[in-house]
């Protein structure tokens, strides 16, 4: 697939398998790219295609978090470009997949690549997808890549790994880091904006507090889904609910008395 340019030096490959997207942030010392795909065969295919761009070598990679989707081509960018450093969080890089070399530059809450006449801001905004997502900022071309925190061509994925009561206000720190006009970069599908962004964390709200509205009255995780309304079809829940009830304080988790 080619790269779009959706900013200026910001490229965007949506890779077919997964509907995953790889992102090239271009600067005066070279390239940053973040997320490396599912495989070395994938990424292999999109070195070939940054190499068609002819906009310079790649410095830095960025793992939005942990999952193989987003880690697995790493060693096939060390590989050709002379070991660059990967950056992530320090909980992506516990738990990285072992297939995949590990970030080697890792920070708690924000840190910063500088590109010369750029910067890419990196910082923690909290667990949602997983526990150590990060979001890439782009300041001086108003672009923000977020991971899997959003994803626009399936409902986000809460997965076994994934904090649902707190995935909300975790959106609201990233909405903070954006304007009306910026260009937001999803882990899955075609680019967004700040309105997409703020209609996935309403509804991801929606998920945690009708989780918790439903603890609150004693009712069974295993009845839970049957006994509500909810935003997201039902086979995109099939984790949200059990970890939400296991998230929530044990004294919400218990039936009421009689």
């Amino acid at each position: 697939m080619p790269f779009t340019e959706v900013a200026d030096r910001v490229w965007v490959r949506r890779e077919p398998s997964y509907d995953v997207n790889l992102t090239v942030i271009g600067g005066e010392r070279g390239l940053v790219v973040v997320d490396t795909l599912a495989s070395a065969a994938q990424a292999r295919a999109a070195i070939a295609a940054i190499g068609d761009l002819g906009v310079g070598p790649v410095v830095a990679v960025v793992n939005t978090h942990d999952h193989f989707d987003h880690v697995l081509g790493n060693a096939a960018f060390r590989e050709r470009y002379d070991d660059p450093p990967v950056h992530a969080t320090e909980e992506a890089a516990a738990r990285t997949d072992p297939d995949a070399p590990p970030a080697d530059r890792t920070f708690s809450s924000a840190a910063v690549i500088d590109l010369g006449d750029r910067q890419v801001e990196l910082v923690h905004p909290g667990r949602g997808h997983t526990a150590g997502d990060l979001v890439a900022r782009v300041p001086d071309a108003d672009v923000l890549l977020v991971g899997d925190l959003v994803e626009e061509s399936a409902p986000p994925a809460i997965g076994a790994d994934s904090w649902p009561l707190e995935w909300p206000q975790t959106l609201d720190l990233v909405l903070g880091l954006t304007s009306p006009g910026t260009v937001v970069v999803p882990g899955h599908g075609k680019v967004v904006d700040r309105r997409f962004v703020e209609q996935q964390c309403d509804d991801l709200r929606a998920v945690a507090e009708t989780i918790r509205e439903l603890a609150g009255r004693g009712v069974p995780e295993a009845e839970a889904l049957a006994s509500a309304e909810w935003p997201f079809p039902e086979d995109a829940l099939h984790h949200a609910v059990p970890r939400g009830y296991a998230q929530l304080p044990r004294a919400r988790r218990q039936l009421p008395l009689a």
